[in-house]
């Protein structure tokens, strides 16, 4: 289904879902507003709103490469009486979630998934790498935990 608005046209799923693009533009959208590189790791999740029909995929990014400047780094207050651009900060999972719970509860129940994942294997973050028939494969990837306070 597509529902057309003046500016812009929306398509939905069969079950009245929006689809997005952010999906296809994670590359992008991780460098200019994080500042690192990476790979797309595994699933972490699907999460529906029901009540604003959304429902978003959440993956691991496996970073490759940590960027000094980047462009939200640089741009974003630019015009204003702001100095300094976006931070970068790295977190623990746990810190990640109390960070969160007060004013993202959704994007810290994306950790929370993660965090009991990871508990199945032992505590050690899991990558999936997919193959060329889609069947992920996991391997151990210790970069994933070096260099985070």
């Amino acid at each position: 289904m597509m529902k057309l608005k003046s500016n812009q046209t929306r398509t939905y799923d069969g079950e009245g879902y929006k689809k997005r693009a952010a999906c296809l533009c994670f590359k992008s959208e991780s460098e200019e507003e994080a500042g690192v590189k990476g790979t797309l790791g595994r699933l972490v999740g699907v999460f529906e709103n029901r009540d604003r029909k959304h429902r978003t995929y959440v993956y691991v990014l496996i970073v490759t490469e940590v960027l000094e400047n980047w462009e939200d780094s640089v741009t974003i207050g630019k015009f204003s009486q702001k100095t300094q651009g976006r931070k970068r900060e790295w977190f623990k999972i746990e810190d990640a979630i109390k960070a969160l719970q007060f004013h993202k509860p959704v994007q810290a129940s994306y950790f929370e998934s993660f965090q009991q994942s990871c508990l199945t294997s032992n505590g050690t973050p899991l990558v999936a790498a997919l193959s060329g028939d889609c069947n992920p494969s996991y391997s151990i990837n210790q970069s994933s935990v070096s260099g985070i306070r």
